[in-house]
Parts: C-alpha cells; sequence; structure tokens
C-alpha cells in the first residue's frame, strides 16, 4: 500500500479469532487507502500494527451506556457488546442510537436488533433515518430524525439518569461535538471517538 496507514475501529471482539472491519469506501481524491482496499482480493497481504490502541472503551463503573453513533461510528459499539456478552458481563444497560440518511446505509442493524431481542431489558437499539421523505428510505417506519435531534427524547424514554449513565459519541465530527454539548447541557458524563476531524 505503499505506506499509506489509517486508523481504522475493530467490529470484533477481542475474543474472536478474526480481526473485523467495517470500512465505508470513500472514493478519490478524498479517499486514498480505502479505494485500494476496496479492490483488494480474498488472501491479499496487508500490514497491521501489532496492538491496537485506543481509549473509547466500555466503561464498567457506570450501569447504563448510551451509545449515539452515525453509520461506520457503530462498530466500537458491536465489539463492546459482542465482547460483554461473550464475558458473560451482568449488571449493565445498553441504547444504541444510530442515525443515517438512508435505511441501506445500516450494516450491524440485524445483528443489534438479533441482541435487542436475545437481551430483552439490557440492549436497546434505535436505529433513525435523516431524509424520511427520500425515495431510498420508501417503507421506512422506524424512527426519523437526526441521531442528535433524537437524544434527549430517548434520554427521558429510557429514564436515563446522569449519575449512572456514560453518553458516547461515535461517528461524524458534527455530530459528536452537538451530542458533547447537550451532553454537558444535562450533566451527563460523555466520551467521544472521531474517524476525523472537521473545522470548528
Amino acid at each position: 500500500m505503499d505506506g499509506l496507514e489509517r486508523p481504522y475501529s475493530i467490529v470484533s471482539a477481542p475474543h474472536e479469532e478474526e480481526i473485523e472491519l467495517f470500512l465505508e469506501l470513500v472514493p478519490a481524491p478524498d479517499g486514498n487507502l480505502t479505494p485500494l482496499l476496496h479492490g483488494l482480493l480474498e488472501g491479499a497481504a496487508v500490514t497491521l500494527r501489532p496492538r491496537a490502541k485506543g481509549i473509547f472503551t466500555f466503561k464498567d463503573t457506570y450501569r447504563d451506556h448510551l451509545m449515539v453513533a452515525t453509520v461506520t461510528g457503530v462498530v466500537p459499539y458491536i465489539s463492546m457488546l459482542r465482547s460483554y456478552i461473550h464475558e458473560g458481563g451482568s449488571g449493565h444497560r445498553f441504547f444504541v442510537l444510530v442515525g443515517a440518511s438512508y435505511m441501506d446505509e445500516f450494516t450491524y442493524d440485524g445483528e443489534l436488533e438479533q441482541l435487542a431481542r436475545e437481551q430483552p431489558g439490557v440492549i436497546h437499539f434505535v436505529p433513525t433515518v435523516s431524509r424520511p421523505d427520500d425515495e431510498r428510505n420508501a417503507g421506512w417506519t422506524g424512527e426519523t430524525g437526526r441521531v442528535n435531534d433524537v437524544l434527549k427524547r430517548y434520554v427521558e424514554k429510557f429514564g436515563l439518569e446522569s449519575k449512572d449513565t456514560l453518553i458516547y459519541a461515535c461517528g461524524h465530527p458534527g455530530m459528536i461535538k452537538d451530542v458533547k454539548l447537550q451532553a454537558a447541557e444535562m450533566g451527563f458524563d460523555f466520551q467521544e471517538e472521531r474517524f476525523w476531524k472537521e473545522d470548528d
């Protein structure tokens, strides 16, 4: 890859044998590495650093975890949930809010829906589309609006309290900035993961 290097979040949990990544294809000229990765055939070699790193991790000192994402931002939450279930975790609740412009941009919705069915009262999943009137969203019957715009309503609906809850945000920097502001206004602790930065 001629020395091209980018950080990517890992979907797979630490106990899984294979490393699973979810990459969104960003065409050139904005994308440099993802077009190359997209063109690789099965069996092609890539280089990974020997150790994953990062501080965007599950904090078990909180009972409730409100996980807010846009599209690829759902990746770290999938890893956290897989790990939590595999390790037989208990005593926590997870509320995953994922926003996208179009319903075909949701990628782990099937897995999240299944986890919510299998772990009622523990895992709650709410997908929302921000362009419900677009023909690409024909037939959509779920939540509508930007994920950051429905945040406070679901904080109230789920009965989340600041003393017991950590709000996570991962994905579009504009969404993260807004969720961070709302979390501060409501008195919630907050942590973020930005895949890229946006001028303030």
